[in-house]
């Protein structure tokens, strides 16, 4: 199975999504004496035109997950998802009429809601991965922010991070809401804080030199940023340790 240019090893029940213009495409091993089935549900834009699900519908942040994101079901999970797909099928084999189309709309919004749910639980349960991922993501930030980037590149953008931990940047973020209550950006300005503090309490530098070291290109950004995360301007809490 390839979902862009990555190949994925799908022997578990996953479930994932695609959104309009990703690339997917199935390559089946004649040799192979295992037998897969599953479900595949595609829906047009235009069925969904005027509906409130049209308007809504990107607030689900998976769509924007890479394959190494895929919803890992349980069995009871997978029931869930078969019932609510037989009956989207059976419905859209039945006689239309106008209730048709809301019904099917509603029907595929369940499936969203429950997936959504899902994946608060993937998060959740598979400790030992998404754990590795914050203990990674935590020396990421302290290489970087220990060697010459911060000077040349400045802050590291969610992007990058997310680039570097071979997460998108939506996963990182929603992973990270979940277990730690702070989005990656919160991650990254603690991180920075951190080393503010470092540099004021052990060095003689000036807030102006700090805040260039620390990758601002106006100090009067460091200062904000500071006081707004500790309540201490830059001096003030230099002037604490005096």
């Amino acid at each position: 199975m390839k979902y862009g240019q990555q190949e994925y090893d799908f022997d578990e029940g996953i479930m994932f999504f695609i959104a309009p213009g990703q690339v997917f495409s199935i390559e089946v091993n004649k040799d192979s004496a295992l037998k897969r089935s599953g479900w595949i549900l595609l829906v047009h834009p235009d069925f969904l035109w005027n509906a409130p699900l049209a308007k809504i519908i990107k607030q689900y942040e998976y769509f924007d997950y890479s394959v190494n994101e895929a919803l890992f079901l349980s069995e009871k999970e997978e029931t869930t998802v078969a019932a609510l797909m037989q009956s989207i099928q059976q419905e859209y084999h039945s006689n239309i009429d106008k209730f048709s189309q809301p019904v099917i709309i509603a029907q595929i919004e369940l499936l969203l809601t429950y997936a959504e749910r899902f994946y608060q639980r993937q998060f959740i349960t598979r400790k030992i991965t998404n754990h590795k991922i914050l203990d990674r993501l935590e020396n990421v930030l302290t290489e970087y922010f220990n060697s010459d980037d911060l000077i040349k590149k400045g802050l590291p953008a969610v992007q990058y991070i997310a680039g570097i931990l071979n997460v998108s940047p939506n996963y990182l973020s929603g992973l990270l809401k979940v277990l730690t209550g702070q989005s990656t950006q919160q991650h990254i300005h603690d991180k920075l804080i951190e080393k503010a503090k470092e540099k004021l309490s052990t060095t003689d530098l000036s807030v102006s030199e700090i805040a260039y070291e620390l990758g601002f290109e106006h100090p009067q950004s460091f200062s904000k940023l500071f006081k707004t995360k500790t309540s201490f301007s830059p001096l003030e809490f230099r002037q604490s340790f005096n």
